[in-house]
C-alpha cells in the first residue's frame, strides 16, 4: 500500500528518531553494498579517464557543458547525453536499477569536478558539482557519506532519499569522484 504524501511527511516529522535510524540504515547500505559497486574496475577507469579529460576545464567551460546537456534533455537529438548513457558503465548501472524492483530509482557517478561519468538514466543536468551530493562527499574526503532529506521525485513518482559517497581509487585510497544512489524511501529495509 502506498502512503499518501501528506501522511508520509507527517509520519517523518513526528518521529525524529526515525530519521537517525534511516540515516544509519542508509550508511550501512553504502558501506555494505554501494561502495563495492563503485570499486568496479571499469567504473574506476571511466572516472579516472573523465578526471583527465576534464582536468583543464574552466568554470565557464563546465557551465557551457551543463547548458548543452540541459538543452539536450528535451531535444530530439541528444549527442552529449547519449555519449554518457551509451557507455557500458551506464548500462551496468541501469541494470542495477532495473533489478532492484523499485528499491533504487537512480544512480549517478561523478568525476573529481562533479561532472557526470555514468548514470542509470539521464539526469536533468551534467554538472553535479554545485550540489550537496558532490560537495559533501568528494570535497570532504575518502570516507564521506551524505544522506539527503526525503523528497518527492517527479521522475520516479516516489519519495526518494539520495545516498551519496566519495569514490576512491582501490589501489591508493585517494578520492577520485562521487556516486549517488537514489533510494525509494518507502522501500528502505
Amino acid at each position: 500500500m502506498r502512503v499518501p504524501a501528506a501522511l508520509f511527511s507527517l509520519i517523518l516529522a513526528a518521529v525524529p528518531a526515525h530519521a537517525q535510524d534511516l540515516n544509519a540504515q542508509i550508511a550501512a547500505k553504502v558501506e555494505g553494498e554501494f561502495r563495492a559497486w563503485a570499486a568496479d574496475p571499469a567504473l574506476v577507469a571511466a572516472i579516472k579517464a573523465s578526471n583527465v579529460a576534464h582536468h583543464d576545464l574552466s568554470e565557464e567551460d563546465i557551465l557551457a557543458l551543463d547548458k548543452t546537456w540541459r538543452a539536450e534533455i528535451d531535444a530530439a537529438t541528444q549527442p552529449t547525453v547519449d555519449a554518457i548513457l551509451g557507455t557500458p558503465e551506464s548500462k551496468a548501472l541501469h541494470e542495477k536499477v532495473e533489478s532492484s524492483l523499485g528499491r533504487i530509482s537512480e544512480i549517478i557517478v561523478m568525476d573529481d569536478r562533479g561532472l557526470n561519468v555514468a548514470q542509470a538514466s539521464a539526469t536533468s543536468d551534467f554538472w553535479q558539482g554545485d550540489e550537496e551530493k558532490y560537495q559533501d562527499t568528494y570535497l570532504k574526503g575518502a570516507d564521506a557519506i551524505h544522506v539527503s532529506a526525503i523528497e518527492f521525485d517527479e521522475s520516479s513518482q516516489t519519495y526518494q532519499v539520495q545516498a551519496s559517497f566519495t569514490v576512491t581509487d582501490p589501489e591508493t585510497g585517494a578520492p577520485i569522484g562521487a556516486m549517488t544512489v537514489g533510494l525509494n524511501a518507502e522501500m528502505i529495509e
